[in-house]
């Protein structure tokens, strides 16, 4: 088997470390509250009229409980769902919209995808909320492996804030970063909000 390059290789080891971390974090439901809270009171959540949030999986920071508060509030919500290999957009009205699709993770049924008003180009989104398995307080992130994130925030237009959620326990000092890689504004934890530089 090749050997992979030094900074391939350093991020399947951060996967490896973040992943387990993650896995054995006592009381996620209680922490995601503490971070979802956090990442309501952004000044940036408050300017976005279309947001885009990730429907959780596994062991990643609950969204799911707290979506239908959103959409109640008046806010266009907007979830990913895998395409051949890609993430597209979708308006979302209530959670009965979702059903188990790639990899197991709650999309939207095939059926409502091409209705009218349904989807939405990444363009349109004014906030992009980001999961991930290991974040550095500079904004740096790496992912799962299969760079659909990446992907989809260079197709987002400049301005709109990248907000990653994650516990404190995905936190790195640094992270082995590479060019493709794909850099966060903010990360929100529950002991914190870091500021990642200007893009």
């Amino acid at each position: 088997m090749p050997l992979l390059e030094p900074s391939l290789a350093k991020k399947q080891e951060v996967r490896r470390q973040a992943r387990r971390r993650r896995d054995v974090q006592p009381d996620k439901d209680s922490l995601s509250k503490i971070i979802w809270d956090r990442f309501l009171a952004l000044p940036q959540y408050a300017a976005a009229k279309t947001a885009m949030f990730y429907v959780d999986a596994r062991s990643e920071v609950r969204t799911r409980p707290f979506l239908p508060a959103v959409i109640r509030a008046g806010r266009r919500v907007v979830v990913p769902y895998c395409v051949e290999g890609e993430l597209a957009l979708f308006h979302l009205e209530c959670m009965e919209e979702l059903a188990p699709g790639c990899f197991g993770i709650l999309e939207p049924r095939p059926e409502l995808r091409p209705l009218p008003g349904k989807r939405v180009e990444p363009e349109d989104l004014d906030l992009v909320m980001v999961p991930g398995l290991a974040f550095d307080p500079r904004g740096g992130r790496i992912g799962y492996g299969k760079g659909y994130y990446d992907r989809l925030l260079h197709r987002v237009r400049r301005g709109p804030p990248r907000v990653a959620v994650a516990f404190e326990c995905q936190m790195f000092p640094v992270l082995p970063m590479l060019e493709y890689d794909a850099r966060m504004d903010k990360v929100v934890t529950e002991k914190a909000v870091y500021d990642g530089p200007a893009r």
